[in-house]
């Protein structure tokens, strides 16, 4: 059985290992990629991170999170621009593939979605040229519409890829299935992104139901309700041979658990749903 193709996001075993741990944890269950996240990576030492990871061999598929762009004020957002800058120039250190950028909901006091939005446009261009730069692909992550006023006002996979479109090259999508499988629109935004070879990263995990928490309490592939061998198809059928990420949030359930258990676990559903 191969562990090809299966990338860790580390959220999935972050109170079980620090990276280095987690990093060598991969290793030993023959899993050749991972995805940090920037507390995690500031927690060991960015150079130590760069380090452990090159010395596992291990490819860094994303790297977890820029975003958060809308801001009450100027000063605000320029501090986001600022970060997300500071966070490109880590992922071009551990040698990250793409950034995911969870885009920012609205800030404290705005009820104008709308505004919301054009502050993540306008975010996007501002860090694109330094994304250039550093050669570190952005993947705008559309997230569930019960983020829209906190985490993210973008939650389509259609308004990520005119996003995309209107920003250019180098600029793609980080597919979640957690947070798109509900869409009726969803095979043909797939489609239009494999098309456009905009397809940076994709996230698999399942929806609970009932789900107890809106963010922690992702599914193990194979435990809810979306249909992971019918998305392998269709990421496949768009042309995205990449990596497969598992990304768990599970407070109550994996969190847990024993962090070698959860990578077996892992492997056996990966390779169950592809």
């Amino acid at each position: 059985m191969t562990n090809e193709g299966l990338s860790i996001n580390l959220a999935t075993v972050r109170q079980q290992w620090n990276l280095g741990e987690a990093v060598e944890a991969c290793a030993r269950h023959g899993i050749k990629a991972i995805d940090p996240w920037r507390d995690q990576v500031a927690a060991f030492g960015l150079a130590e991170s760069a380090k452990v990871i090159k010395d596992n061999g291990m490819r860094v598929t994303g790297y977890c999170r820029g975003g958060m762009f809308p801001a009450a004020d100027k000063a605000g957002r320029q501090a986001a621009i600022d970060d997300n800058r500071r966070a490109l120039d880590e992922a071009a250190a551990i040698g990250a593939e793409c950034i995911v950028l969870v885009v920012g909901g609205l800030p404290d006091g705005f009820r104008d979605i709308v505004a919301a939005r054009e502050m993540v446009a306008e975010g996007l261009a501002d860090i694109l040229p330094h994304a250039r730069a550093v050669k570190v692909p952005l993947a705008i992550e559309p997230l569930h519409p019960m983020y829209a006023g906190d985490r993210a006002c973008v939650n389509t996979l259609g308004q990520a890829l005119d996003l995309c479109d209107a920003l250019g090259p180098d600029v793609g999508v980080a597919i979640d299935v957690y947070h798109v499988w509900w869409d009726p629109d969803v095979a043909r935004q797939v489609a239009r992104a494999g098309r456009a070879r905009r397809i940076f990263a994709y996230h698999i995990c399942d929806w609970l139901v009932p789900t107890r928490d809106m963010l922690l309490d992702r599914g193990m592939m194979g435990d809810g309700v979306i249909d992971l061998k019918a998305w392998a198809r269709m990421i496949d059928d768009a042309g995205y041979h990449g990596f497969h990420e598992v990304e768990i949030f599970s407070g109550e359930n994996w969190w847990k658990k024993p962090g070698d258990e959860v990578l077996e676990t892992c492997l056996e559903r990966f390779r169950a749903t592809l």
